[in-house]
């Protein structure tokens, strides 16, 4: 019958594999095998659709280079980065984390405490500053803070060559005391790319592009676990229907504005600023806990 031929080549895919010496790599193909093949019999995928599905894929693969990531982009969208990041980061003590994104970059060199990742004049000052704690709330030295966000409009530095290049990005060391401090922007709601293969999707599906205003963190420390988060802006439109699935209760923050000009010059800017507070809990890393892959 046709069922049973339909079975054979399933079991003939799963065989192949049966020998597969890395037992987790087994273990992924043979589930992902087991899963692929009943979703097309589900859908009863035509020879047409898994074309056009090729199609797309290698489209995706086409508008990825060293600033942007579009299998990331896809990641985010079908909800499966913060699917995974729910099975991977469970610890309820620690400050929740969230989507990297597609826009990431690392900065190697440190900059001053309080310094500014702003270099143009353009966007209105914010002042972020904390700590850096244990989930014992015992302050972290020398942790590694890496901060990145758009620019006013809503851009990347790397999206946009009117920007000088490491806009609004920046690596800070956290202090004896665990504090890390610098000034950017206050973050603003933006579309995610909608040029390429994931924006063709969001259309023919109906959504939005929006993700709600927020700046990155990508915090590090040896002996800990490393920390992708955002701080989201209170009070944005977006932040229950973010494109990316990324928003998180306890991720929200106040951004304060301050208008006393002698409160400025304090901090480095001048004329009126925002203000935002927030303490990073990192989750100490246990014996047997799997590795972490290296974006770098």
């Amino acid at each position: 019958t046709g069922d049973e031929v339909l079975n054979k080549i399933t079991q003939k895919a799963l065989s192949a594999h049966s020998e597969t010496p890395n037992p987790r790599l087994k273990q992924i193909l043979v589930s992902l095998i087991k899963h692929l093949h009943s979703f097309a019999r589900e859908v009863n995928l035509s020879e047409a659709e898994l074309i056009e599905a090729i199609i797309f894929l290698t489209k995706i693969g086409k508008k990825c280079d060293q600033n942007r990531q579009e299998f990331v982009l896809l990641s985010d969208v079908l909800g499966l980065t913060m699917l995974v990041d729910g099975i991977s980061h469970n610890s309820i003590a620690s400050t929740p984390s969230t989507v990297l994104g597609p826009f990431y970059r690392p900065v190697t060199t440190p900059s001053p405490y309080g310094s500014s990742i702003n270099r143009t004049d353009q966007g209105e000052p914010a002042i972020f500053q904390g700590k850096i704690l244990t989930t014992e709330n015992s302050p972290i030295s020398g942790a590694r803070v890496e901060v990145w966000e758009t620019n006013e409009l809503g851009l990347y530095d790397s999206q946009d060559p009117k920007q000088p290049d490491g806009n609004l990005r920046g690596l800070f060391l956290s202090s004896e005391e665990g504090r890390y401090k610098f000034i950017g922007i206050k973050p603003v709601s933006y579309p995610i790319p909608t040029d390429g293969p994931v924006g063709d999707l969001l259309k023919a599906t109906g959504r939005h592009p929006f993700r709600p205003a927020h700046v990155h963190f990508r915090i590090s420390a040896e002996g800990f676990v490393t920390l992708t988060t955002h701080l989201f802006v209170k009070g944005d439109k977006h932040l229950e229907t973010d494109v990316a699935f990324g928003m998180k209760d306890g991720l929200i923050v106040d951004f304060v504005e301050v208008k006393d000009e002698e409160e400025g010059k304090k901090h480095g800017v001048s004329g009126h600023f925002y203000l935002t507070e927030f303490d990073f809990k990192l989750e100490r890393r246990k014996e047997g806990m799997s590795e972490e892959i290296s974006i770098e």
